[in-house]
């Protein structure tokens, strides 16, 4: 697909505008040998548009036989995104859902009322050694959705809109920017994307959306007169029209926005909700430990353990 990332040639760039509301230094933590960077929720931002969650993890490099093991853990009231740039992980879910996700691919997890999964490196990763680097992200559902059916949506690289221009290239993994809509069944009107970017290169964000965010992966970015390293979350500021420049050694950015939600959330683990007592009650559905017939299920394909609960 060819595309002209000059949608509007009067669009000001970077250098022409004071535009960024926040910026974001993630907190980074390590996990065993695998650090996670996490940009969102920060101490002056909960979410951008519905995205309440956002984690770089890695990149990281596994010895022969190690790899990560998260443990059977329940979500509600949200969705997760995973999305690679490099490795594998296994998806397994109380849906009954068994999945290897590879880079490029969107990875769309419905909590809704209620699901389990666990995530750990596939056995071929793991027999060989290997790499792992990503981006998880979770959207806060909409009130009238929180309650939603549990589901699984998985779109290949090749099924999701790819824009290329002069070097630029753009991934719309989920929601509708640039005249597209990626294939994903989505519950608020938002937009995420991976973009790379050569050196000087110029990209226009969308300005039709309430919220609007940028996080670079690597490279750097060069907004408002200001370069930006890896590492860093750009929030900016409603109806501005914004365009993001790479550095000398190029950009990979991911995107993010979209329609802010009716109100604040509480978040405690796992669980994301609009009242403390949706968050109560998913606390004592999972500390029951009912898996045949509570709120709750085990993924089939790994019951042998999970996480308990956290006593705090």
């Amino acid at each position: 697909m060819s595309w002209n990332p000059a949608l509007d040639p009067s669009c000001p760039t970077g250098d022409a505008v004071d535009a960024i509301e926040t910026l974001i230094i993630p907190r980074a933590r390590d996990i065993g040998g695998f650090e996670v960077r996490r940009a969102l929720p920060a101490p002056k931002r909960q979410m951008v548009g519905p995205f309440i969650f956002f984690d770089q993890m890695g990149p990281a490099e596994f010895l022969t036989e190690q790899g990560i093991d998260v443990r059977p853990h329940p979500h509600i009231g949200l969705g997760t995104v995973t999305y690679l740039f490099d490795g594998g992980i296994m998806h397994r879910d109380s849906l009954g859902t068994q999945l290897e996700i590879a880079p490029g691919a969107v990875n769309w997890m419905v909590a809704g009322r209620g699901i389990t999964h666990s995530e750990r490196t596939p056995a071929a990763h793991r027999a060989s050694g290997g790499r792992l680097f990503g981006i998880q992200t979770w959207v806060a559902l909409p009130d009238a959705h929180e309650d939603a059916d549990p589901a699984f949506h998985h779109r290949g690289a090749d099924a999701l809109p790819l824009f290329e221009d002069a070097g630029k290239q753009v991934r719309l993994i989920m929601g509708r920017a640039w005249g597209e809509t990626a294939p994903v069944p989505v519950f608020n009107d938002m937009f995420y994307a991976d973009a790379r970017l050569p050196a000087g290169g110029a990209l226009p964000l969308p300005d039709d959306h309430e919220d609007r965010g940028a996080y670079v992966v690597a490279g750097s970015a060069i907004v408002a007169g200001e370069e930006h390293p890896p590492g860093q979350m750009m929030v900016f500021r409603p109806g501005d029209r914004i365009t993001v420049r790479a550095g000398a050694q190029g950009a990979r950015l991911i995107l993010l926005g979209g329609e802010t939600l009716g109100g604040p959330r509480h978040i405690w683990w796992n669980f994301v909700a609009s009242s403390k007592e949706r968050i109560e009650a998913a606390k004592e559905a999972w500390r029951a430990g009912d898996w045949q017939h509570g709120r709750f299920q085990l993924p089939p394909d790994d019951a042998a353990e999970f996480i308990p609960l956290p006593q705090r």
